[in-house]
């Protein structure tokens, strides 16, 4: 059989990528902002005691990155785009831990630092800011819904409950944040300092909650009701997995790509409260999208069930495992499991040479197998189905150990490198990576429960 190598579009390896522009914007402003709290406070007035003084400036850096995290997870397509969701979440989860450090000792230090000047216990001068200060016992409960939110954030909290309990659990911090804000407006002497740390408190927090808003509520709305997306049809792939066509108007105005995932809500009965986050498993053609599901819970099984006709809203598309972030000509695509549904769409669009290694334990579990060979068939790219089980070995070590990994794709420092599947198949081909020398900037990595 004579394949036909495909032109790649042009690259520059040398030029900076969306993904530490997007990087480098979050920083700056982050610092930027910070330099600015801290001449706003030293502009307000300094305490002559430490404690309250050390405080009311953790509380200040408290209300900044509690701005910064509703920015992280308003969902902006230009950053969303750029990072991807699983990097936003990760960076939203140690920022909320930071953000829950500092709170804490703006609660500590300035309760400590009052009770020292009235030589009261630290209880007692809580118990009694929080009854004659306007605003301090909204601060109160503002800190008990963040302590909740990062107890139940925490990763054995998280793993022992539903997604639906955890999610709803997070919503407080939503009234968290407007507690704050209003303690902050009542009582914090930088805020109302001078005419222009109020326009500058106010611009922050407008900014990020009015990112919030957009990101979260207006532009989903809109796409839904611009769209009016529905089911066109449900094909079963296997016993366990289905594919969904959804079709819609005006579907060539939607601006998604292959590797991309949605939150899928069917607006059925049973449905309708459940957002489940599936990649497209076909490249967008303007007609159609497709997700492919496998049945790992009560959920996902329920797809079978669906009829053509749903209504359905979709929130996103999201994620960054697209082909705005090749730097290199050919491309090494691996998949795990499920994980082949980006990887399936991402085929359809890729030039160049193109090199697919699938990991699945047995042969059975191969879904869109039939799709992959086809595709690579036409489009001139090598196929690696690599089955059996995790612990299994090869004579070059680990199936997707670095030495298998050369031997398949002898010239893999010069790919692009996309990876989607389970978390710990992930890791271990990032470390095989690692090992092999491939440039960072060169390895694109979507995490299995986000994809799939």
């Amino acid at each position: 059989m004579t394949t036909v190598r495909l032109p790649a579009p042009a690259t520059r390896p040398d030029s900076v990528s969306p993904k530490v522009v997007a990087r480098t914007g979050l920083y700056a402003v982050l610092v930027a902002n910070a330099v600015v709290v801290t001449v706003l406070f030293v502009q307000a007035g300094l305490s002559a005691n430490a404690l309250i003084l050390v405080g009311r400036l953790a509380g200040l850096y408290g209300a900044l990155l509690m701005a910064f995290q509703l920015l992280l997870v308003a969902r902006l397509p230009w950053f969303d785009r750029r990072l991807g969701m699983d990097r936003l979440t990760s960076w939203h989860r140690w920022v909320g831990f930071s953000l829950l450090w500092m709170l804490s000792a703006h609660a500590v230090f300035i309760t400590f630092g009052y009770a020292g000047l009235a030589s009261l216990p630290p209880v007692d001068e809580l118990v009694s800011l929080a009854t004659t200060v306007q605003g301090v016992l909204r601060a109160i409960v503002a800190l008990v819904l963040v302590l909740l939110v990062g107890a139940v954030s925490a990763r054995f909290a998280r793993r022992r409950m539903a997604y639906e309990t955890w999610h709803f659990v997070h919503l407080y911090s939503y009234l968290a944040v407007v507690l704050a804000f209003s303690h902050q407006i009542g009582v914090g002497t930088t805020f109302t300092a001078s005419p222009v740390a109020t326009a500058y408190w106010w611009g922050v927090w407008g900014f990020a909650l009015g990112s919030v808003f957009a990101g979260r509520l207006v532009l989903p709305l809109w796409r839904n009701l611009r769209h009016r997306l529905r089911v066109a049809a449900v094909v079963p792939e296997s016993d366990d997995v289905v594919s969904i066509y959804i079709t819609g108007r005006d579907l060539h105005r939607l601006p998604a790509r292959a590797g991309q995932f949605f939150l899928w809500r069917f607006l059925t009965r049973d449905r309708w409260w459940q957002a489940n986050p599936f990649s497209l498993s076909a490249a967008p053609d303007g007609r159609h999208l497709r997700l492919t599901a496998k049945a790992l819970g009560a959920g996902s099984a329920s797809l079978k069930a669906l009829r053509p006709g749903t209504r359905v809203f979709a929130e996103g598309p999201y994620g960054a495992f697209t082909t705005l972030h090749r730097t290199r000509p050919d491309t090494l695509l691996v998949a795990g499991g499920v994980g082949i549904t980006p990887v399936r769409a991402l085929l359809e669009e890729l030039r160049g040479h193109v090199v697919v290694i699938y990991r699945v334990s047995r042969p059975q579990d191969a879904v869109l197998l039939h799709e992959m060979r086809g595709l690579a068939r036409a489009r001139g790219a090598v196929l690696h189905v690599v089955t059996g089980p995790s612990n299994a070995r090869t004579p070059y070590g680990p199936p997707l150990g670095p030495h298998a990994i050369s031997r398949a794709v002898p010239d893999v420092r010069d790919r692009d490198v996309f990876v989607c599947g389970p978390p710990g198949m992930t890791s271990a081909v990032l470390r095989s990576m690692r090992e092999l020398g491939v440039p960072k900037q060169q390895v694109h990595a979507e995490r299995f429960s986000l994809a799939s």
